[in-house]
């Protein structure tokens, strides 16, 4: 018979029974929901280029997704703080699925300012999915929290093979309007998907007494060296991730129409016939699918290396690799050079993002928990959706081919490096006791 407690994610004592099992929910949660994520982002840019009269705008439909997950992250935690983890997370599947009704709505009807409206619902359930690592975090042990954290990252593996090949596979799906398909395949996915919050097991937060610790200010708790410096890791990783994946798809087509690239013949027997812009669209959803799996594969290990290097090394390490990416992209545009740039991205990222995570989840009490993760998600969305903003026009719009929109793309993460690198340096050079 199946146990929850029993699904052999580590080995801990027996205090964890209860986080194994919201972990392994949770866990199916990133698989089963999470696939929306890869899936629009595969395919929103090109949806957004369909219809906008102005190229620059092409991903302000993904860019309205990062929005409206920045702009609800704040009351989805309050709303969690008050009455639970569940009902924040069954909002959260509600919205992706109204949203992304309506964004098919608006490619039925050729409307570009309809799609971005569903697309800007849809970021709340994007707001909704990042708190997972943090109710991953809510019931466990000391020494469990970073592993539970690490976990509920992986299982976006199975949301990245599945949502970018059912993307690709539902995008001509209904008639000859390209992407509906692909919208009505997400909205099925967070009304199915929105069930398995009925399994977790996270108390609702307590109210607190008269008398009880009111914690930091919000000003308080983002001048704490050490939360500030999450934030900013945590921020500067998403976002430059966030920045390159959403002009992926746009260089792999870009790049491949115009001839400046080719398709290997490892992919050929992969890719059904068609136009040569609906075979890059095909071949940017494997680039995706790479990406997406390198983003989840290290979560395996991920929670191991923060317990045994510490979360700094971790952090500065994810940096270091999404630096390398950025130049892996800048050596040329053949796919050999997306595939492997898309890879590093990843992995930068997962050890970016996760380590900040753990290390914010570690510097506040939980009694400032509402306060402090909706406040985290507010700061990092806003870098991501001011990245994801900047996607689309210096892809488009600074250059004269896609292949220079795809280098200044990659060029703009470099000051971003920069600051966070310093940011985790000075955290060092601190005294530890003043951290």
């Amino acid at each position: 018979m199946f146990s929850f407690a029993a699904y052999p994610f580590t080995m801990n004592t027996a205090s964890d029974t209860r986080a194994k099992r919201n972990v392994t929910v949770l866990v199916l949660a990133q698989a089963v929901l999470g696939a929306q994520m890869p899936m629009i982002f595969t395919i929103g840019g090109l949806a957004g280029q369909s219809l906008a009269t102005n190229p620059c705008f092409a991903t302000l439909p993904i860019s309205m997704i990062v929005l409206g997950s920045m702009l609800s992250a704040t009351p989805v935690s309050a709303v969690m703080q008050k009455y639970g983890r569940k009902v924040g997370f069954f909002m959260g599947a509600f919205a992706g699925a109204v949203g992304a009704l309506i964004a098919a709505y608006g490619l039925q009807i050729g409307s570009f300012p309809i799609l971005l409206i569903g697309s800007l619902i849809t970021g709340m359930y994007m707001s909704a999915q990042g708190f997972y690592r943090f109710a991953a975090a809510d019931t466990a042990s000391d020494e469990y929290r970073p592993k539970a954290i690490s976990y509920v990252m992986a299982g976006g593996l199975l949301a990245a093979v599945i949502g970018p090949q059912l993307g690709n596979y539902s995008s001509f799906a209904f008639g000859a309007i390209p992407f509906v398909g692909t919208y009505l395949a997400v909205a099925g996915l967070n009304l199915v998907g929105c069930w398995l919050f009925l399994l977790l097991d996270i108390p609702r937060p307590p109210v607190p007494s008269v008398d009880a610790p009111r914690g930091r200010t919000r000003l308080e708790l983002l001048t704490t060296p050490r939360i500030a410096v999450a934030v900013i890791t945590a921020m500067v990783s998403y976002a430059l991730m966030n920045l390159v994946m959403t002009s992926t798809p746009l260089a792999v087509v870009g790049c491949g129409v115009g001839g400046a690239t080719e398709v290997p013949s490892y992919l050929t027997n992969l890719i059904p016939e068609g136009t040569a812009r609906e075979q890059f669209q095909f071949i940017a959803g494997y680039v995706v699918t790479g990406h997406v799996l390198a983003m989840y594969i290290p979560s395996f290990f991920t929670g191991h290396l923060i317990a045994r290097f510490g979360v700094e090394k971790i952090v500065a390490t994810g940096l270091l690799i999404l630096a390398i990416a950025g130049g892996v992209a800048l050596q040329g545009v053949q796919l050999e050079n997306f595939f492997i740039a898309l890879i590093l991205l990843g992995i930068g990222w997962n050890f970016g993002f996760i380590g900040a995570t753990a290390m914010l989840a570690s510097s506040h009490e939980p009694h400032e928990r509402g306060r402090m993760q909706g406040m985290n998600d507010l700061i990092v969305f806003g870098g991501v959706t001011f990245a994801s903003l900047s996607s689309g026009g210096l892809m488009n719009c600074s250059g004269g081919t896609a292949q220079e929109g795809w280098t200044a793309v990659n060029m703009a993460m470099a000051p971003f490096l920069v600051l966070a690198g310093g940011a985790l340096l000075w955290l060092a050079l601190r005294p530890k006791d003043d951290a």
